[in-house]
């Protein structure tokens, strides 16, 4: 498995719209990829929340890493460039993915939080594992995963869930404007 996120900064006074329009407009064309378990059309817009301004992202995981690779070297990708240059990519290796019982998503959280060089890594991932089927568990929760970023040593968690944005929700909240789902 492996899984991703880029994300486009956009100006203040962007129209959103364009990209509902865009992600209602291209998502249905995801939606029997090879390879793919699902991809999150997300975005957070200004005034959403502390801090937020308008961001347009992408969140992937696939079961199969060698598709991944075609799509970022294939022509599909080539779009993403042309339309809004070359992105700074985040992935990573899924530990551990759940499908929860809600048919669709209309949020996406991200939690991330470093290991410390000196901690029981065996001891956090079965509690975070754990933690991840509670997650998943509640009825609305479209599934949720785990994921080591290697590079930066910290753990990241997505949540998808089909209620609406909350920005109390611990961690980094986005709205889902298209969900494909081809492999869940």
């Amino acid at each position: 498995m492996f899984a991703k996120q880029y994300s486009h900064r956009l100006p203040a006074d962007y129209d959103m719209g364009v990209i509902r329009e865009r992600a209602a407009r291209l998502g249905p064309l995801w939606d029997h990829t090879e390879g793919l378990l699902f991809k999150a059309f997300i975005a957070q817009e200004r005034g959403q929340g502390p801090g937020v301004g308008n961001l347009y992202s992408s969140v992937y995981l696939w079961s199969d890493p060698l598709q991944a690779a075609d799509f970022l070297l294939g022509e599909r990708f080539q779009k993403v460039l042309d339309s809004f240059g070359q992105p700074h990519i985040e992935s990573w290796l899924p530990l551990d993915v759940q499908r929860g019982p809600a048919q669709n998503a209309l949020s996406l959280y991200r939690e991330e939080w470093a290991l410390a060089p000196g901690a029981d890594r065996t001891q956090i991932l079965a509690t975070e594992k754990a933690r991840n089927q509670q997650i998943a568990d509640s009825s609305d929760n479209f599934a949720v995963f785990l994921a080591l970023d290697v590079q930066a040593w910290k753990l990241v968690r997505i949540t998808l869930s089909e209620k609406a944005l909350d920005v109390r929700h611990p961690g980094s909240g986005y709205e889902v404007f298209y969900l494909a789902r081809p492999g869940v």
